[in-house]
């Protein structure tokens, strides 16, 4: 058991001085390739072998129209006025991404959700489905067996939502891709490498380690854009990229950000937020924020006084804003209350951060 505690506190010491330093990351994990990326693709069809959790009939009869044309195309006639009441067949939509640069016969996997009212797909077996995309055209064939997630009664759940879906399940490598997507790589003379987030810092620091290795090659245009200045040939911009990408970039201070799930009520907190002094005053509580005070924040004693006296809590100014969400969801504070407080407390310019919900 110590040597356990021991370890846990090894490993928290190392996280916290890696997290207070500057830190390297290569170019590959910072941009992407202008015109280089997935491709969506959908299609619709029917999922079969259901054990009775399939669509009732009478209220999706496109159900039954896609069976009357898919059993046509097998030589089997029916009349268009016959009524099937089948409970064991899905009409679902599937979806996929097709990759950059992939080739006729590789594999990709799909997600399968129900359209109709099937209460389950577990056990379903997807039908020959054509998968397009945006300009209508047949890149994938999608089939196979559903697997389905189920659902378990002794499962945790956070705050009353069920992780599992059974209405919705996913085939790996699903579809086999028919036809590739053409692309301008290697016919251009110019690459553009797009940031992943807009700064102007790393940008110029990107164009100076790419000018080093490649001389007057790299021009930093905006916040989110790296210009590549090559030759139209597929070969060399393979081989000039692959060196680029594995350059290391020092990587500046972050954004200070708060991220907001209210769907969840989780809340992500960075190491640069920032705490101004204020008050929060929310029903019949009251914590005070108090910066000018020199407290360690590892003895700072917060005592909860209720009645409309003040919680106080004195923080250092590099303080973030872990304790203060940690108080009030200790105390019972509904998701989208806390959502309040925080905008409030940016509005009233003692949240130093960008707050973001999404």
């Amino acid at each position: 058991m110590f040597n356990m505690i021991s370890l846990s506190k090894f490993i928290i010491f190392i996280l916290i001085n890696l997290c207070s330093c500057v830190y390297a990351e290569k170019i590959r994990d910072l941009t992407s390739i202008e015109g280089i990326r997935d491709n969506q693709l959908i299609g619709y069809g029917l999922v079969v072998g259901l054990d009775g959790t399939g669509d009732q009939s009478i209220q999706n009869p496109f159900t039954n129209q896609s069976l009357h044309n898919m059993l046509s195309q097998l030589g089997i006639t029916m009349s268009h006025n016959a009524k099937m009441h089948v409970k064991n067949v899905a009409a679902v939509i599937v979806t996929a991404k097709l990759p950059a640069f992939s080739h006729p016969g590789e594999k990709i996997d799909v997600i399968v959700s129900s359209m109709g009212d099937a209460r389950s797909l577990k056990g379903g077996t997807l039908l020959m489905t054509p998968l397009r995309g945006t300009d209508n055209q047949i890149y994938a064939i999608a089939q196979g067996n559903v697997l389905v997630s189920e659902k378990n009664s002794s499962e945790k759940r956070i705050h009353a939502f069920i992780l599992n879906q059974v209405n919705s399940g996913r085939i790996n490598r699903g579809a086999t891709i028919e036809k590739e997507v053409i692309n301008n790589f290697g016919k251009n003379k110019v690459i553009n490498l797009q940031l992943n987030q807009e700064d102007f810092s790393t940008a110029q620091q990107i164009s100076d380690m790419i000018n080093i290795k490649y001389p007057d090659t790299a021009t930093a245009l905006d916040a989110k854009t790296v210009q590549l200045n090559t030759y139209a040939n597929n070969t060399i911009q393979v081989h000039m990229l692959s060196n680029i990408q594995n350059i290391d970039i020092t990587v500046p201070t972050q954004e200070a950000k708060v991220i907001i799930n209210p769907r969840t009520g989780s809340v992500v907190i960075n190491q640069e937020v920032q705490l101004g002094t204020c008050i929060i005053s929310h029903g019949d509580l009251s914590i005070l924020i108090d910066q000018k005070s020199h407290q360690n924040i590892h003895s700072n004693i917060l005592n909860v006084l209720k009645n409309n006296n003040y919680a106080e809590n004195d923080l250092r100014k590099k303080t973030n804003l872990n304790n203060i969400v940690r108080i009030l969801n200790s105390l019972g504070i509904q998701p989208d209350e806390l959502i309040s407080i925080l905008q409030l407390m940016k509005n009233a310019g003692c949240l130093h951060a960008k707050l973001e919900i999404i």
